[in-house]
């Protein structure tokens, strides 16, 4: 029997943990067994994870993918609240390494089958007794499954050491329970043919342990602080840009401010000019300034022909733009600064801000000024540099049933 799935039995697997982040939100997860990143590279955009960690004891293969997991230029220009780091090491899952303990979701995924009998001992110690995660999700083949498998004789790949039945996986799973005081889910992937689920199970199948409440977390952590041991080595990490980081909130902040800054000068040029009405008409732009503060805008800034009146820093080269506009008038200025108070705190030390004596408004230059520097720019030579070239990466082949582990 010719039997594919749709979509391809990797894919689901994968799938299945992206579905239970999506439902249950842990902060800190690891993917013991990562290989070439595939399902890090997928639950890195489900920000409600703050820590995401790969294993593998192949580290030529975590390398030859791992700045797949680096920040995309959409974070650096719209970085979020959200915080995430990305570690990735090297190690054996046999053996203990302090940095993973007490994650919130570790996932195994078709990776137990290729390890010997007594491994898989050290395995269930090392995951269920020394790193204690609240939940942990392990999936390995179901030899019960191989008979619908084009071309598989005996075992699915030639690395591995066993491939379970379901009563088998089942008895394993139940002993883990009960010696690491966890419970267990069974489910899994890869349906089969019409008629026959039932007899047979799923491709894959699944078991997702749950930590019991009453486990005696006391004793659990003294064993470990006596054991702080790093054998993992560190092949990547990096930090996702921010707005906790406080020099990247004042980065976009002042962006944000000098971008609105610019848009209220031009359109208090243009009112001036007489290209706009009245600043009702004015205020209906996609801006979105209410008429009201903008009027007060055009009185403060056109009022200003001598430097001495207080809130007053409009010349034939300068125009005025008062904090209190922009604070009230755009949605995201507010956001990032919290405050008035703290939006004139955030940017008194900013070399990029210029601001009024009385540091009530930002001072931008006259676009005459600007059309000038403009017009000396075009006639500057060619800066000579390259142009880059681009650069697009290959799709990746479809592998076997034990494609992307």
């Amino acid at each position: 029997m010719d039997l594919t799935f749709s979509p391809p039995l990797h894919k689901q697997r994968h799938q299945f943990v992206v579905d239970f982040v999506k439902r249950n939100k842990p902060k800190k997860v690891v993917d013991l067994g990562c290989g070439e990143c595939t399902l890090l590279k997928m639950l890195k955009f489900h920000r409600e994870i703050e820590l995401l960690v790969g294993v593998d004891v192949n580290g030529a293969k975590v390398k030859k993918k791992m700045h797949g997991l680096a920040p995309i230029s959409t974070d650096y220009l719209e970085p979020s609240y959200d915080q995430l780091r990305v570690e990735l090491y090297q190690g054996s899952v046999t053996q203990k390494d302090a940095r993973l303990k007490g994650f919130d979701l570790v996932t195994s995924i078709e990776l137990i089958e290729h390890l010997t009998p007594a491994d898989v001992e050290l395995f269930s110690e090392v995951v269920f007794d020394y790193m204690t995660p609240k939940t942990v999700i392990i999936s390995t083949p179901n030899s019960e499954f191989n008979i619908f498998l084009p071309g598989v004789s005996n075992y699915r790949h030639s690395d591995h050491k066993f491939e379970w039945t379901r009563a088998e996986f089942r008895s394993w799973a139940m002993k883990v329970c009960l010696d690491y005081g966890y419970e267990v889910e069974f489910t899994g992937v890869g349906k089969a043919p019409q008629g026959q689920q039932e007899a047979v199970g799923f491709c894959s199948q699944i078991g997702v342990f749950y930590q019991l409440g009453g486990r005696d977390c006391c004793k659990t952590l003294l064993v470990n602080d006596a054991e702080d041991l790093f054998s993992y080595t560190l092949l990547y990490s990096i930090n996702y840009p921010s707005l906790c980081d406080n020099n990247i909130l004042r980065r976009v902040l002042v962006s944000e401010v000098l971008y609105w800054a610019e848009k209220l000068k031009n359109r208090w040029m243009e009112e001036q000019a007489g290209g706009i009405c009245d600043a009702v008409a004015l205020c209906q732009t996609e801006e979105g300034a209410c008429a009201e503060e903008m009027k007060d805008l055009m009185e403060w800034s056109g009022a200003s022909d001598s430097a001495e009146k207080q809130g007053s820093c409009t010349s034939s080269r300068i125009v005025a733009v008062p904090l209190d506009v922009l604070w009230s008038c755009y949605p995201k200025v507010r956001m990032l600064s919290g405050s008035l108070c703290n939006l004139k705190h955030l940017l008194m030390d900013e070399p990029n801000i210029k601001l009024s004596q009385d540091s009530s408004a930002v001072l931008v230059n006259h676009w005459e000024q600007d059309q000038e520097e403009e017009e000396d720019d075009y006639n500057l030579d060619d800066s000579g540099y390259p142009e880059a070239s681009l650069h697009s990466n290959s799709a990746e082949q479809e592998e076997d049933w034990e494609a992307n582990d």
